[in-house]
C-alpha cells in the first residue's frame, strides 16, 4: 500500500505536511485551514499511521523522505516533532524536491546528552517504549498530555488533540516502535551547517518536550530565522494556528 497523501487548499505555494510520532496528518487541520488560500498543501500520513497504517515502508526519516519526495512536487516542507526529522532528512538529501524548511517543535535531535541539555530525558522515552507493549492506549494518552502541557488550556488542547489524534484509528504498534528508537537515537546536528534552503524554527515557549532554546540553537545553526510562540507548548497549531501562520510569512513570502 503506498502512502495517503491528501491535497488541501487552493493557493499558489506548495507545501508539505508531516506530523508527528503516533499521530496522522489530519492532526494539523487548524493549520491547513489558516494557510489555505495561500498554499496547496499535501498532507501525508507517515507509514503506519492514520490512512497508511498498512503502509510497509519503515518509518526512518531518509526512507520516509525518499518516497514522500516521489509522490508530492517540489515543495516547502514542514514538519512538527518527529515529521521534523523527516523533513529535515529531505532537504538535506533531496534540495531539489524540498526547496524550503520549516520546522515546528522539532530539532535534529531529540534525547538529551552530555552535549545536548536541551533534549528530553532519556529515560522518559524509554520508559514510553516499554510501555508501549503492556499498556499501549495508557502510553498514547500520556504522551498527548505531554504535548498538551504548558500550553495556555492544557484541558482544552488534551481533548482536542484525543478527538484528532485517533480520528483515523489506531497506529501500527511497529512504527511507534520504530518511532521511540528514532527519538531516541537520531542525531542531525553536524549537518545543519549544510543546509541551503530558507529555513523557519517554530517554537512553543512553553513546550515540554522540544526545548525552545533547541530551536533557537537549530536556526542560527542552519541560517534560518526562529519564532516563538508565546503562550503555546508542543502542539501549536491547535490553539495557535494562525499565529503559526504568521509565523511562516516570511518563509511563504520567499516563494511568492
Amino acid at each position: 500500500m503506498k502512502l495517503f497523501i491528501e491535497q488541501a487548499g487552493h493557493g499558489p505555494i506548495p507545501l508539505v505536511l508531516l506530523h508527528g510520532w503516533a499521530m496522522h496528518g489530519g492532526v494539523l487541520a487548524p493549520l491547513v485551514e489558516a494557510l489555505a488560500t495561500r498554499c496547496t498543501m499535501h498532507v501525508v500520513d507517515l507509514p503506519g499511521h492514520g490512512r497508511s497504517r498498512d503502509c510497509g515502508l519503515p518509518l526512518e526519516p531518509s526512507a520516509c523522505a525518499a518516497a514522500i519526495a516521489a509522490a508530492t512536487p517540489p515543495a516547502i516542507w514542514l514538519g512538527w516533532s518527529l515529521g521534523g526529522l523527516v523533513a529535515l532528512a529531505g532537504a538535506l538529501e533531496r534540495p531539489q524536491q524540498v526547496q524550503g524548511l520549516a520546522m515546528l517543535c522539532a530539532t535534529p535531535k531529540f534525547a538529551r546528552d552530555d552535549d545536548w541539555p536541551w533534549g528530553s530525558d532519556r529515560p522518559l522515552v524509554h520508559q514510553l517504549a516499554l510501555d508501549l507493549e503492556t499498556d499501549y492506549h495508557g502510553t498514547i494518552d500520556r504522551f498527548l498530555a505531554l504535548e498538551a502541557m504548558g500550553s495556555a488550556d492544557p484541558r482544552a488542547e488534551l481533548r482536542r488533540l484525543r478527538e484528532l489524534a485517533f480520528a483515523h484509528g489506531e497506529p501500527d504498534l511497529r512504527v511507534l516502535q520504530e518511532g521511540i528508537r528514532i527519538l531516541e537515537t537520531h542525531d542531525l546536528r553536524s549537518r545543519l551547517p549544510a543546509l541551503r534552503q530558507p529555513s523557519a524554527w517554530i517554537a512553543g515557549r512553553r513546550d515540554r518536550l522540544v526545548h525552545p532554546q533547541a530551536m533557537e540553537w537549530s536556526a542560527r545553526q542552519s541560517h534560518g530565522y526562529y519564532t516563538q510562540i508565546e503562550h503555546a507548548g508542543h502542539a501549536p497549531f491547535v490553539a495557535h494556528a494562525d499565529e503559526v501562520a504568521r509565523a511562516l510569512q516570511p518563509l511563504l513570502d520567499s516563494f511568492s
